[in-house]
C-alpha cells in the first residue's frame, strides 16, 4: 500500500525517459548518477514495481513503467498548476470572491466594472450575492460574502467609500412639483407616493425622513421593483421615491431631489469588509479598483448633480 509519494522521485523518472538514460537525466537534474538510481529503487520500492528493464544497455520501460508513465505526466503536470495556483494565490493574484450587492448595484455598477476587472484578473473568481440594502451587512456579519458594496454607517465593518446615493423623486411630466429644483418631504405628504419596498435601505431613510419631518406619507405601493413604481409614476399614478443609483428611463418623466430643510436625503455608498476575518490580497485589489472606477463615474452621477451634497463617510470609511 502506498503511504507516501515522493514527487522529486516521478519528476526523475519522468526525465530518465525523456534524457534517453540515467547519465543526462543525472545531468539535468544536477544529481550524481548514483544518487537518481537510489530515487528510482526508492520509487520502485514505494510502489511495488520494477519501471525498467535493466537486461542490456540503454533504458527500456517495463509495461508496468509505461502505464505508470502516463499517469506521473498527468500527476506531476497537475502539481506544477497547483504550485503555480498557490503562488497566483499567496500574490493576490488568484482565489474566489464572494461579492454583495443590491441588484440595482449589480446592474447598473458592477457588470460594467466585472467585464473589465476579469479581462485584467483571469483567475480571480467574482461570485456574486444578491441582497436588499438592508440585508447586505448580516450576510457580510455572517462571512457569507467577503466584500459588500453597501450603505456608509455600519460600525461592525471597514470601508472605502465609492459614491454618494440620494433619494429622488420621480414625477409625470406636468405634475405641478414636476419643475422644482428639489422637493422638501414636507411637500410630499398629500401626494400618493410609490415606494420601494422595506427591504431596501431607501425605504429607511425616507422612512425616517418623514418621522424627522411630522409627515404621515400617503403610500399608495410598496414594490420589490424599481421600475414598476418608475412605470406607474410615468403614467401619473404617484410620485415615486428611490435611490439615485437606480436607472431611471427620462421618457414622460421628471427626476427631483428629495431633501428636509435643504440637506440631501441619503447615505454614500461603501465597498465594506470584516476586518475581524481573513481579507486576502485579491480582495484588496478588487476594492481599490473599485475606488478608482467610481471616482470616475458612478450609478446616478447625473441625476444628483442638482441635489446638495452630501457629507462623505467617517474617515475609518473612506
Amino acid at each position: 500500500m502506498i503511504r507516501r509519494m515522493n514527487f522529486r522521485h516521478l519528476r526523475a523518472f519522468a526525465t530518465i525517459v525523456d534524457a534517453g538514460g540515467f547519465a543526462r537525466a543525472a545531468a539535468r537534474l544536477h544529481v550524481s548518477q548514483p544518487a537518481l538510481s537510489r530515487q528510482i529503487h526508492a520509487l520502485e520500492l514505494e510502489l511495488g514495481l520494477s519501471l525498467f528493464d535493466r537486461a542490456g544497455r540503454g533504458v527500456r520501460l517495463t509495461s508496468q513503467g509505461e502505464d505508470l508513465l502516463r499517469h506521473s505526466r498527468r500527476l506531476l503536470t497537475d502539481v506544477s498548476s497547483l504550485s503555480q495556483r498557490a503562488r497566483a494565490l499567496k500574490a493576490g493574484q488568484a482565489g474566489l470572491l464572494r461579492v454583495g450587492a443590491t441588484p440595482q448595484v449589480i446592474e447598473n455598477l458592477l457588470a460594467d466594472f466585472l467585464a473589465e476587472y476579469e479581462r485584467r484578473h483571469p483567475l480571480v473568481e467574482v461570485e456574486l450575492k444578491e441582497a436588499g440594502g438592508a440585508q447586505l451587512g448580516d450576510l457580510l456579519d455572517r462571512g457569507e460574502i467577503e466584500v459588500t458594496i453597501m450603505p456608509a454607517g455600519d460600525g461592525r465593518f471597514e470601508g472605502r467609500a465609492l459614491y454618494p446615493m440620494s433619494l429622488l423623486a420621480v414625477l409625470p411630466e406636468g405634475h405641478r412639483l414636476s419643475r422644482r429644483r428639489s422637493l422638501e418631504v414636507a411637500e410630499l405628504e398629500s401626494e400618493p407616493l410609490l415606494l420601494l419596498s422595506r427591504g431596501f435601505a431607501s425605504h429607511a431613510w425616507f422612512e425616517a425622513a418623514c418621522q424627522i419631518a411630522h409627515v404621515q406619507g400617503r403610500v399608495v405601493l410598496e414594490s420589490g421593483a424599481p421600475q414598476t413604481i418608475i412605470a406607474l409614476a410615468r403614467t401619473g399614478h404617484g410620485i415615486a421615491i428611490v435611490p439615485s443609483p437606480v436607472r431611471i428611463p427620462r421618457d414622460g418623466v421628471r427626476i427631483v431631489p428629495v431633501v428636509h430643510r435643504g440637506a440631501s436625503i441619503g447615505r454614500w455608498t461603501v465597498a465594506a469588509w470584516d476586518a475581524r476575518r481573513f481579507f486576502a490580497p485579491y480582495a484588496e485589489f478588487f476594492v481599490k479598483e473599485l475606488v478608482a472606477a467610481t471616482r470616475r463615474d458612478y450609478p446616478g452621477r447625473d441625476l444628483i448633480r442638482r441635489a446638495p451634497p452630501l457629507p462623505p463617510p467617517r474617515q475609518s470609511e473612506s
